[in-house]
């Protein structure tokens, strides 16, 4: 990955969390933590990898953070001197939820031995 598009991801996901702490208006979306964002090589579209803190409303946070994309996409052209801006996708971030499964196995394996 070149440095452009990591420095472009770092900044997409610093002023993408602050558009959704400040901007957006639904108070559910205020507990979303955006972990990373990978933009393709052409700049076409970026994926919004989050965190929500209430696992029942993940769903419904999604499809509200996902028809909010455009609103976000008009803020981050303000706010990020780039030609074209990508098409933003929301989607969860499971990872934690790995990360966390791996270490619980792991505890067992010690435990047993």
């Amino acid at each position: 990955m070149s440095i452009k598009i990591d420095r472009l991801n770092n900044s997409f996901v610093e002023h993408i969390s602050q558009i959704l702490r400040t901007e957006i208006k639904d108070e559910r979306i205020h507990f979303v933590t955006v972990t990373a964002v990978s933009i393709t090589n052409d700049l076409s579209f970026a994926k919004v990898y989050v965190t929500v803190l209430d696992d029942k409303e993940r769903d419904s946070i999604l499809k509200q953070l996902n028809k909010a994309s455009n609103f976000i996409e008009r803020e981050l052209s303000k706010r990020i001197d780039i030609r074209k801006m990508p098409d933003i996708t929301f989607v969860y971030d499971e990872s934690l939820e790995y990360a966390a499964n791996i270490e619980n196995i792991i505890e067992s394996i010690e435990e047993n031995e």
